[in-house]
C-alpha cells in the first residue's frame, strides 16, 4: 500500500492524501478493472510519440494536426507545453499549425533557452513559408520571459509576430485581479 501510494504521489497535483484515497479506490475496484487500468497506462506510454513536426503527442511520427491538408499553413502558434495545445484546439478558433516549446525560460529552474526547442521554430521561420508567429506563452514572468525573447528573436525575419491578448477573463470581478492582469486588460482595450 505505502509503495502504491508513493508512486501515486509523485504525479502532479497528487499529494500524499489524495495519492491514499486514490489507493484506496483501487483497492474498492474489480481486479479486472484495476488490470485494464494499468494495461491502459502502459499502452499509453509505449504508444504515445513525440510528433516530429510541432512537438505535440501523436500515435505517428507526424500528429493529425500537422497531417491536415485544411490547416492554415502559415501561421505557427507557439505554446509551452502540449496541454496548451490541447486546451486551445478544444476551442475549435484557430486553424493553424502549433509548436510546443517544451516548457519556458526560467532562469530559478535552470531553464534557459538552449533547454527548450526554439532552434526548430527559427529554422520553421527561415524556411519562408510561415507569414505569421503568434506566442500563446502563459501570462506569468517566466511566460511573458520567453515571449519577450522569442519576439527579440524573430523581430528581423519578415514575420509578423503577435501574442494572445490577455486580461480580464469573462465571468471575473476586477476586485480580484492582480496587477499584471489589470495592466494586460487595460493595455488590450478595444472599442466598442
Amino acid at each position: 500500500m505505502e509503495d502504491c501510494i508513493t508512486d501515486l504521489s509523485r504525479l502532479p497535483g497528487i499529494g500524499r492524501k489524495t495519492a491514499a484515497r486514490l489507493s484506496m479506490h483501487l483497492l474498492k475496484m474489480k481486479k479486472e478493472d484495476v488490470r485494464r487500468l494499468a494495461n491502459r497506462l502502459t499502452l499509453f506510454r509505449e504508444n504515445i510519440l513525440i510528433c516530429k513536426e510541432c512537438g505535440g503527442l501523436s500515435e505517428e511520427e507526424v500528429c493529425p494536426i500537422c497531417k491536415d491538408p485544411k490547416r492554415d499553413r502559415h501561421t505557427i502558434l507557439v505554446v509551452e507545453e502540449t496541454k496548451d495545445l490541447f486546451a486551445i484546439e478544444q476551442t475549435g478558433y484557430y486553424n493553424g499549425l502549433y509548436h510546443v516549446l517544451g516548457g519556458k525560460i526560467s532562469p530559478l529552474d535552470g531553464v534557459g533557452p538552449d533547454n527548450l526547442h526554439i532552434k526548430d521554430l527559427i529554422e520553421k521561420v527561415k524556411s519562408g513559408e510561415i507569414s505569421e508567429v503568434i506566442l500563446a506563452t502563459n501570462p506569468d514572468v517566466d511566460g511573458e520571459t520567453t515571449a519577450v525573447y522569442l519576439a527579440k528573436l524573430l523581430k528581423g525575419s519578415s514575420v509578423a509576430v503577435t501574442k494572445l491578448a490577455s486580461g480580464l477573463a469573462l465571468g471575473t470581478h476586477i476586485e480580484y485581479a492582480d496587477e499584471l492582469t489589470m495592466l494586460r486588460a487595460i493595455e488590450g482595450r478595444r472599442g466598442l
